[in-house]
């Protein structure tokens, strides 16, 4: 039996990474991995992104979003945490 733990990451993103496409990009990335969870522009600048799923497909998703989106991104802050399972999809929020 395989069992599959469920993980959070909070991931803050910074860069240029407002009106560059990053939360669209991030958002169907997400879903193409099976992600669920949010995105959003903060009024800092930066993009925070919080999806839960489990390690595979949450590192997998960073490193897609790195490969499309990487020259727009100057650094990343990952916080790992225990999922909460509140969320169904994945969606923008604005």
């Amino acid at each position: 039996m395989v069992i599959v733990l469920t993980m959070r990451y909070e991931v803050r993103l910074m860069g240029r990474v407002q009106g560059v496409g990053l939360r669209a990009t991030a958002s169907a990335i997400a879903r193409e991995h099976g992600l669920v969870g949010w995105v959003r522009n903060e009024p800092d600048g930066s993009v925070m992104l919080v999806m839960e799923g489990d390690k595979a497909a949450l590192d997998g998703c960073l490193k897609q979003l790195q490969d499309r989106m990487g020259d727009r991104i100057s650094e990343a802050k990952i916080e790992e945490a225990k999922e909460r399972g509140s969320y169904t999809g994945f969606e923008i929020r604005y």
